[in-house]
């Protein structure tokens, strides 16, 4: 089997002051805290999630 492609996510600003939908997905993504990184899969959805919130996260290599 070949091995999933990954994407590292990490979080450079802050939910304060953000609506309540921006918020859900940074929780969805797994982040709550700045500067976190978290690890996902590559899937269309998880390209999507940080396709609405680029002010909020960035993509780590």
């Amino acid at each position: 089997m070949a091995a999933k492609k990954t994407v590292k996510i990490k979080q450079i600003g802050s939910p304060i002051r953000r609506p309540e939908s921006q918020r859900k997905i940074l929780i969805g993504l797994g982040l709550n805290k700045m500067h976190k990184v978290v690890e996902r899969q590559d899937t269309p959805e998880v390209r999507g999630a940080i396709a609405k919130i680029p002010h909020l996260v960035e993509v780590v290599d």
